[in-house]
């Protein structure tokens, strides 16, 4: 997992070329512009996503958000939960979600005890927190920076106590991001409307999509879609309560609180390991 971050740093490298050159370079014209050689180029991509770079450039180019919709739409209402655990899941991630009571979140936090560390992912550097009931906030880091990574989660829980523990939340990280397999508890902090959108999306498997008014029909608020934007938009946890799968109905990628290049790169990665 420790390479992850530098090939991530790649495939955002060569995100800007295809879009400004186009995505039918060769692999020698990619490998040139990115100064490396052909044979560790496609190196560095097959060891990141599983395909050879040249498979993977259809999943970088803008038009794939049109393609996820016409071939992997998930209707949230007729989803099984066992797309949550089953091979549409990577690495056999299992997660075990718990939300915070209404009257806790309204505290802002307080009594809260929040450990966080930084860690290496697949999609650049994370920062991380949790609580002893698991994963609270996972935030990339690779186009707005760290400090406004961490300003970010600590201003949805401006009481609790927080604590450098990067020990305690490894073995979930792991989990998550690594090839250990196994648990990931998820501890959701947000307000009740908030819980009941990170649920629903919690029901799209790993390599498909669904939009933002499907998310609402989900939660009971077929005329809530702005709403709804703005909740998947809140999501704390970032990867593991997939906000990136959410997409409009015209195809396009809609926004993303990370970087739209950031989930360009989920959205690829995905869909690319699930056909692999």
């Amino acid at each position: 997992m420790q390479q992850d971050g530098y090939h991530f740093h790649v495939m955002r490298r060569a995100i800007d070329l295809i879009d400004a050159q186009g995505p039918t370079q060769s692999l020698d014209t990619l490998a040139r512009d990115m100064n490396m050689s052909p044979a560790h180029f496609q190196r560095v991509f097959s060891r990141w996503v599983g395909v050879s770079p040249k498979r993977y450039q259809q999943y970088l180019t803008l038009g794939h958000a049109k393609a996820l919709l016409a071939d992997r739409f998930t209707t949230l209402d007729t989803a099984h939960a066992t797309g949550l655990s089953g091979g549409g899941r990577l690495h056999d991630l299992f997660l075990r979600w718990e939300a915070m009571a209404p009257g806790e979140f309204a505290r802002g936090g307080a009594g809260l005890d929040i450990a966080w560390g930084r860690f290496d992912s697949p999609f650049g550097p994370a920062l991380v927190m949790g609580t002893d009931r698991g994963i609270c906030g996972i935030a990339f880091e690779s186009e707005y920076g760290p400090d406004a990574a961490m300003a970010d989660l600590r201003s949805r829980w401006p009481e609790a106590r927080y604590t450098e523990a990067p020990v305690r939340l490894r073995p979930w990280i792991e989990a998550a991001f690594g090839e250990s397999g196994g648990e990931v508890p998820v501890f959701m902090i947000g307000a009740p409307f908030q819980i009941k959108v990170w649920e629903a999306l919690m029901r799209v498997p790993s390599g498909h999509v669904t939009t933002y008014s499907e998310i609402a029909q989900a939660v009971g608020s077929p005329r809530a879609v702005r709403a709804v934007g703005t909740a998947v938009g809140r999501n704390p946890v970032s990867y593991l309560i997939p906000c990136h799968r959410a997409l409009r109905k015209s195809g396009g990628l809609g926004g993303y609180h990370w970087g739209l290049p950031v989930k360009r790169a989920i959205l690829a990665w995905e869909a690319a390991r699930a056909e692999a």
